[in-house]
């Protein structure tokens, strides 16, 4: 299937979203991945894991325009990133969806499937601030988009051992019911970053991204 979105992302920065509805052997002949690339494909078990790595990467060179594809492995925390870019990658997926995010700056990218489950783990991403802005008529769509921030927030990060409500912070903010924008921080250690976070509610998806600002 087409791409189903496609655009630019301000300041700077681009954004992909691909619906799945082709086989394996679709996107095998085209990636034709190999060496380090290869080996991280075939440590990979079920059909939808192995569909989702191929699509994300698929979606990323059609996203650069490029002639020849660039490699994407990952780092030694399992972060994603291009061999020959300065950009940073993010990833995303959801049954059929995945999402990539690209940009010159630290960057993170979740979509989650809107579920009333949400509400049995708010009490381990969900700070009391965070839970005092939420509204009864759009209490499910709102507890998805911390959710949504928070992830990308720590896929940006990169590093991993982060705990969401310790060290991911989103400033409350009012939902809006088709997208809208707020504000995110990691703060660690010694490590401490805002970052511009965007959401969109697509069916019956949330998607959210984030760039540091800082």
């Amino acid at each position: 299937m087409p791409i189903l979105q496609h655009h630019n992302i301000k300041p700077e920065g681009e954004l992909g979203l691909w619906d799945i509805t082709e086989p394996q052997s679709y996107f095998l002949r085209r990636l034709k991945p190999k060496g380090d690339e290869l080996e991280q494909l075939n440590q990979l078990t079920g059909k939808s894991r192995r569909l989702e790595w191929m699509a994300v990467r698929w979606l990323l060179h059609k996203m650069s325009g490029r002639r020849k594809r660039s490699v994407c492995l990952k780092d030694e925390f399992g972060k994603p990133h291009l061999v020959d870019s300065t950009y940073e990658i993010s990833f995303s997926h959801s049954k059929q969806l995945v999402t990539v995010i690209a940009a010159p700056v630290s960057c993170g990218i979740d979509i989650q499937n809107i579920t009333p489950s949400v509400e049995r783990i708010a009490h381990k991403f969900m700070r009391e601030e965070e839970m005092k802005s939420l509204k009864t008529k759009t209490r499910q769509e709102h507890l998805h988009v911390y959710w949504g921030a928070k992830e990308a927030l720590y896929k940006a990060y990169g590093r991993k051992k982060l705990e969401f409500k310790e060290h991911i912070l989103v400033e409350p903010f009012n939902y809006n019911l088709k997208k809208g924008k707020c504000v995110g921080h990691v703060i660690k250690d010694e490590f401490s970053a805002t970052y511009t976070l965007c959401y969109q509610k697509i069916d019956n998806h949330m998607l959210v991204y984030c760039l540091k600002t800082d």
